[in-house]
């Protein structure tokens, strides 16, 4: 039997600096760390850590954060040479504060961001021929970007690419939750892997229960359903089995990039297998037993890319 080649993992989405609460001193000041971000990205860099290969497509403005930005994805080995820049808006900012038992609140600094300026044709020409495409919902809030990446989902869907999709809920970002559930829901056909997690269940499928969710989606035509539990770890859904796999226990201080990094390193693994073909259950369990792992060591960190694990960490 001829193992397949492992797959290259294209993301495509945001990229943003994460301004990222740390401490508040003793004159009551927040600090601040400014660290790179966004959840396709996040997802690159996580898979790229952990053994394959990868690239990303997004836009950046063309200032000190955009440099940022770029000389990560370098230094951990993301391709970027569908990586756009504009002069036309600066590279989009998160402000990320963290309670203190390590849970996270966002807002946005994007009226517009330069990761809404995404160029379409540059764009499927860059995802042309990859084996995997990963998107997220941040890019689907508004209508112009939403057009360009939905576009070329569907064109990177024909041309035989998995599409994966995390639809991470980002609520000062939407209209309203009913525009957020129709749009975030809309795109479900185009996808082949989905991970959600338990606060999102009933946001994007209308049942409470990670199992009934999972069953929702599958009913829709997705192949395979991933649910994070948080400390509890994650549940994953096929047509043919189902299961919970148990988290590990560690110290938190910052979730931040936790579900990219659980992704990340379940699409790494699934990279490497080189098809979603008669996955099995011990398959699907030593595999999400990989990435609660991962995802573990980075809620243990600060900040989201910079504590995300490399291979030597979980072997």
């Amino acid at each position: 039997m001829i193992r397949p080649m492992t797959l290259k993992i294209t993301t495509i989405g945001e990229v943003l600096i994460d301004l990222t609460q740390t401490v508040v001193d003793s004159n009551s000041i927040v600090n601040f760390a400014a660290n790179p971000g966004g959840a396709p990205a996040n997802v690159a860099v996580a898979a790229s850590r952990l053994g394959v290969p990868t690239a990303f497509i997004g836009c950046i403005g063309k200032d000190s954060f955009g440099e940022i930005l770029k000389k990560t994805f370098l230094e951990n080995n993301v391709d970027i040479s569908g990586l756009q820049e504009t002069d036309k808006a600066s590279t989009t900012i998160a402000v990320v504060t963290v309670s203190p038992d390590g849970e996270r609140s966002f807002s946005f600094l994007r009226k517009p961001g330069a990761d809404l300026l995404l160029d379409e044709n540059r764009a499927y020409e860059s995802v042309r021929g990859t084996g995997m495409l990963h998107f997220g919902s941040v890019s689907l809030t508004e209508p112009s970007s939403r057009k360009t990446i939905i576009n070329v989902v569907k064109k990177a869907r024909g041309d035989g690419s998995i599409i994966t999709y995390d639809p991470n809920y980002r609520a000062t970002l939407w209209k309203g939750e009913e525009e957020a559930k129709k749009q975030m829901r809309k795109v479900l056909p185009l996808c082949d892997v989905v991970k959600i997690s338990d606060e999102e269940t009933e946001l994007l499928t209308g049942k409470k229960t990670p199992q009934a969710a999972a069953s929702a989606l599958i009913k829709k035509g997705v192949s395979l359903v991933l649910v994070t539990l948080g400390k509890n770890g994650a549940y994953f859904k096929t047509k043919d089995c189902c299961g919970t796999v148990s988290g590990y226990s560690v110290k938190v201080a910052d979730t931040n990039g936790a579900g990219d990094t659980f992704f990340g390193a379940f699409l790494s693994r699934l990279a490497i297998r080189g098809n979603l073909e008669n996955l099995t259950e011990e398959e699907l369990r030593n595999y999400v037993d990989f990435a609660n792992k991962a995802a573990s060591i980075t809620t243990s960190r600060r900040g989201a890319i910079p504590a995300m694990p490399y291979l030597k960490e979980l072997i």
